[in-house]
């Protein structure tokens, strides 16, 4: 048998190993840098879930298990009783049903995409445009009044004066006259002394009130989201410099319910500011804006607290002005 030096065997097996260890790190890289740029990128119909972006759970459903391979659905249950979800979301359980309050009514049940809806009963009324805390007893007219439109669930009653009937005794309606004439002239009187002694004593103080009064009155400039959803949830930071006394009030006005604001108590502040706010997006849908946000803030009279998150959304390329 003839003899085969050992370099002849040694060489190819020395060129295999090379070549395997050259390729791993290689292909490693790429996964990683694909897994980057998957984490930073995930649509706006999607959520992070580890290196993955999962679609997220469609209206009525909530996200029982993320998925396990990217760009797809995870496994999505249906909402529980008494429990539902308007839009598609990426949360781990559905909202709570409103619940009506002994003075209403309910107008349409809760279902598994939509929360109850609800109103004042026959005889009681709610100003939409306040905070409806109880709803009120409608009012009467007086004897000298006429109702003009009855009450409603959202409207009160409304009364004018009733006109005086033609055939009056003339007498009657000269001293009524007369009376009126005397007591115009005096307010009149008095009211051109006041001025001038308003004008005496504080013009200058007066025209400063009014200057300052315009300026805070003057609303924000409206904002436009940089990319849409996205832009709005990365200002979400921003809103931890809210006064904890006002956190309550401040989901209220939101139309967050008491028992979904009690449910987050026990995590730390920001992290309950965060959690929040995702519920409300998710409750918005594509309605969520964050001029609403700053909107809420001025009735609550944070109007300085709303200027500083403004600015900051701008500074940070989230948004444009309008």
């Amino acid at each position: 048998m003839k003899h085969v030096p050992m370099f002849v065997v040694f060489v190819p097996v020395l060129v295999v190993l090379l070549k395997s260890t050259t390729a791993y790190p290689q292909a490693g890289l790429k996964v990683g840098n694909g897994r980057a740029r998957r984490q930073a990128n995930c649509p706006a119909d999607q959520y992070e879930h580890g290196n993955l972006c999962c679609l997220n759970c469609k209206a009525g459903t909530y996200v029982k298990s993320p998925c396990s391979v990217d760009g797809e659905r995870g496994q999505c249950e249906e909402c529980d009783y008494d429990t539902y979800m308007k839009h598609d979301n990426r949360l781990k359980f559905c909202l709570k049903c409103t619940r009506c309050r002994p003075d209403e009514e309910i107008v349409s049940a809760c279902t598994h995409t939509e929360d109850t809806k609800c109103q004042c009963k026959p005889g009681r009324f709610c100003d939409p445009n306040q905070a409806c805390e109880v709803c009120l007893k409608c009012s009467r007219c007086a004897e000298d009044e006429e109702k003009v439109r009855n009450c409603t669930s959202t409207s009160n009653t409304e009364c004018k004066k009733i006109q005086n009937k033609s055939g009056s005794d003339p007498g009657i309606t000269v001293v009524v006259v007369v009376v009126v004439l005397c007591v115009l002239a005096a307010i009149t009187f008095a009211g051109i002394f006041f001025y001038k002694r308003r004008r005496k004593m504080g013009s200058q103080r007066n025209r400063s009130d009014r200057s300052k009064a315009e300026q805070e009155e003057v609303p924000l400039p409206k904002l436009v989201p940089v990319n849409g959803e996205e832009s709005l949830r990365k200002c979400f930071e921003y809103f931890e410099e809210l006064d904890v006394n006002y956190h309550k009030r401040f989901f209220r006005q939101l139309e967050i319910s008491d028992n979904v604001i009690k449910s987050k108590e026990n995590l730390p502040y920001e992290d309950r500011i965060h959690e929040l706010l995702h519920i409300w997006v998710e409750k918005e849908g594509k309605g969520a804006s964050l001029n609403d946000l700053l909107q809420a803030l001025n009735i609550l009279n944070q109007r300085r607290t709303a200027e500083t998150i403004h600015q900051k959304a701008v500074d940070g390329g989230h948004f444009l002005l309008l």
